[in-house]
């Protein structure tokens, strides 16, 4: 029995089927490879939109911000000195420091210097020794 084909065509035939495979199991793949391509554009598409939107959140708050630092800007530089010293730090200072740095509280200083309790409560916090920041801390709670 012989066979109808020759082995020439046989092997034709085989490299023809071998082609045919070899094409559709390529098709396969590049479509499966497009698919995964365009899901990872869409994913960094919508990324893209979040992280513009966040930052156009962070740019209105910068803008606030600045709005806000001008008014403040413009209010701290029409209000009016209190003591009349256009900035510069009060001759009492350095003699509340002093006090401070040798005990003195909080009270002794107002009375002394003439600065505020608040600012002579800073002093003490500031330039007390450790022994009487420790018991002014006992005294007035932070």
């Amino acid at each position: 029995m012989t066979s109808p084909f020759s082995l020439t065509e046989c092997l034709l035939i085989g490299r023809a089927a071998f082609l045919v495979f070899a094409f559709v199991l390529a098709a396969v793949t590049f479509s499966s490879w497009r698919r995964a391509a365009v899901r990872q554009t869409e994913r960094s598409v919508s990324h893209e939109a979040e992280v513009l939107k966040r930052l156009d959140g962070l740019d209105a708050r910068l803008v606030a911000a600045r709005n806000l630092i001008a008014q403040l800007t413009e209010a701290v530089e029409r209000a009016p000195r209190a003591d009349g010293s256009g900035g510069r730090a009060a001759p009492g200072y350095p003699i509340a420091i002093r006090m401070a740095r040798s005990g003195a509280a909080a009270q002794e200083l107002v009375a002394a210097c003439g600065i505020s309790q608040s600012e002579a409560e800073l002093v003490c916090r500031l330039h007390s020794s450790p022994r009487a920041a420790s018991t002014y801390r006992e005294i007035i709670p932070a």
